[in-house]
Parts: C-alpha cells; structure tokens; sequence
C-alpha cells in the first residue's frame, strides 16, 4: 500500500483548537513520505514572519492510496 502526507491546520481562535481564523486554514501535499511532510510543517510551525504562533497549528494527515 502507499502512503501520501499533507500537512493541514492554520490559526485557531481559541486555545482549544476548535475554530479556524478563516482565510488562515493551509493545505501542503501531496508528499510521497513523512519526512517530506515534516519538513513542511516544521516551516509552517515555526515561520518567524507570523509572529507568536501560540494560537497556530499544523498536523500531518496520512492517506492509504490503493
């Protein structure tokens, strides 16, 4: 079976992570392996010009493609 990765999230308004800010929500991918993927969302994570980013989060979907 293989494997795809997308890094999906953006910033929420709460603390619990239950609502998008829209406009902020971000799809990446396809990525044919999880390193990929987690390259992108260190630099989705961590991107300086966003500022604090304690509302901000990003995780890394995998999809079964048969």
């Amino acid at each position: 079976m293989t494997m795809r990765y997308w890094v999906v999230g953006g910033e929420y308004r709460d603390p619990g992570f239950s609502l998008l800010v829209p406009g902020t929500a971000t799809v990446a991918g396809p990525f044919a392996d999880e390193r990929r993927a987690r390259t992108e969302w260190t630099r989705l994570s961590r991107c300086p010009e966003r500022g604090p980013a304690a509302m901000v989060r990003y995780s890394i979907a995998a999809e079964a493609v048969h």
